[in-house]
């Protein structure tokens, strides 16, 4: 083989290893001794931030049971790096290999099941209006003629446009980078309305400045999915983390883990979520699946 043939063959393998690895995050993180966690600022109880680089929640500490059962399947302790992310990037950072486990409220729909792969469903979420207390609105067709917050690249988007199609309502859609700041439009009067996951408007009003402002009303807009996000065709990382999810859910232990988050008072302000599971949440727990949200609507 001349020298040309052996660096290009070389080079080929070398590629062929990293391509490999990209879909490998056991080998991956075993090679690099750390991890990152995708988090978020605010996904109410399910992940959010509580300063100084630090991260609390639901899936968050889901995925840190996870991440102990990775450590064990390496042999090796993992340092976590925590990157947060938003609506918009969430799935290319996966994708790209910058986030390996991503904690935070990501709808599981057929449409990301082509770019990314969802870890076992622990959360059924109801998409709800959030609302000043004295604004009067207690319904979807109230909001004709109003301003409704939404958070930009999320799944709420495509919901308000398809009930304003099926409905006759026409309001106008104002957008937030992140949850925060689309509950900040509704708090500030920027909006009448922010539409967004039940827990997500419960997480914000209950560490809001005056909690009693603020009502969820209305019908359930839509049944959603939400699962922990990671890369797709991996299926050795899926499994430790499907059987990590799988072990307290038939343990009984995942109900433990979430009353701490979304019944008891949660950190830093000692507040309560105060929503207990739905029969929705539990059924996914009774019965461990990934099916996408379109399966959930055929219901």
């Amino acid at each position: 083989m001349n020298k040309h043939l052996l660096a290009f063959a070389i080079a080929a393998a070398a590629a062929t290893g990293a391509f490999a690895q990209a879909n490998d995050t056991l080998a991956k993180v075993k090679a690099s001794g750390e991890i990152t966690m995708g988090v978020r600022d605010s996904s109410g109880a399910l992940s959010y931030t509580l300063g100084d680089g630090k991260y609390a929640g639901f899936h968050y500490e889901l995925c840190q049971r996870i991440i102990g059962n990775v450590e064990k399947a390496v042999g090796k302790k993992l340092t976590v790096k925590y990157l947060p992310v938003t609506s918009q990037n969430r799935i290319p950072l996966v994708q790209n290999g910058t986030v390996d486990i991503e904690c935070g409220s990501t709808t599981n729909n057929a449409a990301r099941q082509k770019d990314v792969a969802f870890v076992l469903t622990t959360y059924v979420e109801e998409v709800r209006i959030a609302v000043k207390a004295n604004s009067g609105i207690n319904s979807l067709a109230q909001l004709n003629g109003k301003k409704v917050a939404t958070t930009t690249g999320t799944t709420s988007v495509q919901l308000l446009r398809k009930h304003e199609r099926a409905h006759g309502v026409d309001f106008n859609e104002v957008f937030g980078k992140d949850h925060a700041e689309s509950f900040l439009l509704l708090e500030s009067g920027r909006a009448d309305a922010f539409v967004m996951d039940g827990q997500i408007l419960a997480g914000n009003i209950a560490t809001s400045k005056n909690p009693a402002d603020y009502k969820i009303v209305g019908e359930v807009i839509s049944v959603e999915p939400i699962a922990i996000m990671i890369r797709k065709d991996d299926p050795a990382f899926k499994k430790v983390a499907d059987d990590t999810v799988r072990d307290l859910m038939k343990s009984g232990e995942i109900a433990k883990i979430y009353d701490k988050w979304f019944v008891q008072p949660i950190p830093p302000k000692n507040t309560r979520v105060g929503l207990p599971a739905s029969e929705a949440t539990k059924n996914a727990w009774a019965n461990p699946n990934d099916k996408p949200l379109e399966d959930y609507l055929k219901k």
